[in-house]
């Protein structure tokens, strides 16, 4: 990836694992005080992406790659879900959303198997407010009791993945890297884009 891409967010940590993952010149939003944040208005990942990447992609010009992601909990009907970033109200922190994922947690009596959750993602690539494409990446593993692990951000202290015995909090960053939803997603990315670049060529 050699040309600018412009990632529509300004949460820091997310910005570093997409640069990590695809390499190349990124920059987010901090660095576009022009570009307003989104309001997250859609009723699934796919549909937030979308408005996050259209909106910023009609006043920048270049490709805009947008994140919506979560955490689906099966013992909660799915929740945090879209509602992820804001689990414990509006003004809402990674420590207070986690604090309240393991109080419904209690609430429900979710033990064991019944903490069965999954990281999803969905990307969105747009450029002059047209969607180039969405890419979907998914995670499954369980929910603990307590937190463990000190990297990471989010729930992370709280998600063991599936055949691993450690939270992403606790696993290496290139670990996490390789099989997140995030970086399941990504690679899906980093394809569209080397075709891209690809075509582009040989035109």
């Amino acid at each position: 990836m050699n040309s600018p891409l412009l990632i529509a967010t300004r949460n820091a940590h997310k910005t570093d694992e997409i640069q990590q993952i695809l390499g190349g010149t990124v920059a987010d939003l901090t660095a576009h005080p022009e570009i307003p944040a989104t309001v997250e208005s859609g009723a699934t990942f796919e549909e937030n992406a979308g408005l996050k990447a259209i909106e910023a992609s009609l006043l920048f010009e270049g490709l805009v790659l947008s994140d919506d992601s979560g955490l689906e909990v099966d013992a909660l009907g799915g929740a945090p879900g879209v509602f992820s970033a804001r689990y414990a109200g509006e003004n809402a922190n990674d420590a207070t959303n986690r604090a309240r994922l393991l109080l419904e947690l209690t609430r429900v009596d979710a033990r064991g198997k019944a903490r069965s959750a999954r990281f999803r993602c969905v990307m969105a690539l747009a450029e002059r407010g047209k969607i180039l494409g969405y890419f979907h990446g998914t995670v499954e593993g369980m929910i603990i009791p307590q937190e463990k692990g000190d990297g990471g951000f989010g729930y992370d202290p709280l998600f063991v993945p599936d055949g691993f015995c450690q939270t992403f909090a606790q696993l290496p960053q290139e670990t996490k890297n390789d099989i997140s939803h995030r970086g399941r997603a990504l690679e899906k990315v980093r394809t569209f884009l080397s075709d891209r670049s690809g075509a582009h060529q040989s035109v």
